[in-house]
């Protein structure tokens, strides 16, 4: 697998390293199993250590630079985008799966099947689940290791669970980056999971290769409006819980999925979604899961498919740091921070138009509204 071209990320790195901020309060690699707790104050090591340690393998050293990389200080931002810089050329081989599907389907116990699956056919999985976020103190509510006990203690793997921070599409600010760090430190498959609560599949799909749904047996119309619009943009679409009672269920869903199929466009280029069972509990089509990712990737990676995914979702990647950065600044603005209550009372009284109302913010901030 190519990795991004050098030129985009160094300028993205460089932009990065002073500019852009974290809603995340830093956490260790058990971040938030426990409940709520106050932030603390993270123990850097120098450069040369976290690079060297990630290279080497070090799951300790690893921990930390993903802690480094969720921070939200300035100085462990800047430390943390010199570390990204100096691993960056040892980054792009592995493949990159996302799982999602609806509350309730399974994720966890499939992920586990999954990487055990993986790791026993020699392949080093990192698995990145993504938590949603305590109200109070931002981290992870899940446990997505306490869920994934034996996958937790296989050599081969290492979860990550992160909290989502609060930002829409339930995808943490900084998982991009920590993809990064697993990849530099040799792990050559990486899973996300999103929460699967909507906007996070859009999230997800612009920082995988392949993206796995997963399905309930008899999901109704209930479902509908959730599956249509994540469906277009799955890879492979599995009806898991296809086991026992749940059999007669799980065959009808295909065929429906099969038959909805027909309508869409494909999720990539020259790639047909198919929908297949599964049972993460008995075992049932897990390997087959592998199979189709596996043939997805000889079929369309000697074509260019995927090496043209990947610079897309660099490109949307830089302008959502764009984005986000602009919108840190307008609001830390003084002005703007002076001028904002009145001008949202206003609004909200009907005094003033918020088109008006957004102008003249900007124009505080020192933007020209067109």
């Amino acid at each position: 697998m190519q990795a991004p071209a050098s030129i985009f990320w160094q300028g993205w790195l460089a932009m990065a390293a002073g500019a852009i901020g974290s809603d995340m309060n830093a956490a260790d690699d058990n971040s938030g199993k426990d409940g709520p707790r106050p932030a603390r104050r993270l123990q850097t090591l120098r450069v040369d250590e976290y690079v060297t340690g990630i290279l080497a393998g070090d799951r300790a050293v690893l921990s930390r630079a993903i802690t480094l990389i969720e921070s939200s200080s300035r100085p462990h931002e800047s430390q943390a985008q010199e570390v990204l810089q100096r691993l960056l050329p040892r980054t792009g081989k592995a493949r990159r799966v996302g799982i999602t599907g609806v509350p309730g389907v399974g994720k966890s116990t499939f992920i586990e099947a999954f990487g055990c699956h993986l790791t026993g056919r020699g392949r080093t999985v990192a698995v990145l689940t993504i938590d949603p976020s305590s109200a109070l103190s931002g981290g992870s509510i899940l446990g997505d290791k306490t869920r994934m006990e034996k996958l937790s203690r296989d050599p081969h793997a290492f979860i990550r669970p992160s909290p989502t921070g609060g930002n829409l599409g339930g995808v943490a600010r900084r998982t991009r980056e920590t993809m990064l760090l697993c990849e530099a430190a040799g792990f050559d498959t990486v899973l996300v999971e999103s929460v699967g609560v909507g906007q996070s599949e859009i999230a997800l799909r612009s920082m995988v290769d392949f993206v796995l749904l997963l399905l309930l047996p008899g999901s109704g119309d209930e479902l509908q409006g959730i599956k249509k619009g994540i469906i277009e943009m799955a890879d492979a679409v599995l009806i898991n819980k296809a086991d026992g009672g749940n059999r007669q269920r799980a065959e009808q869903t295909r065929a429906e999925q099969d038959a909805a199929l027909h309508y869409a466009q494909p999720a990539t280029p020259g790639w047909k979604t198919e929908v297949s069972l599964c049972s993460a509990l008995t075992g049932e089509g897990v390997a087959e899961a592998w199979e189709r990712i596996g043939k997805f990737y000889s079929e369309l990676e000697p074509k260019g498919v995927i090496a043209r995914r990947r610079e897309e979702q660099a490109g949307e990647w830089l302008s959502d740091l764009i984005r986000e950065e602009l919108q840190r600044r307008f609001y830390q603005d003084p002005r703007v921070k002076a001028r904002l209550p009145e001008l949202r009372e206003a609004v909200l009284r009907g005094r003033v138009t918020p088109v008006q109302a957004a102008r003249t913010l900007l124009d505080e901030n020192g933007g020209a509204a067109n």
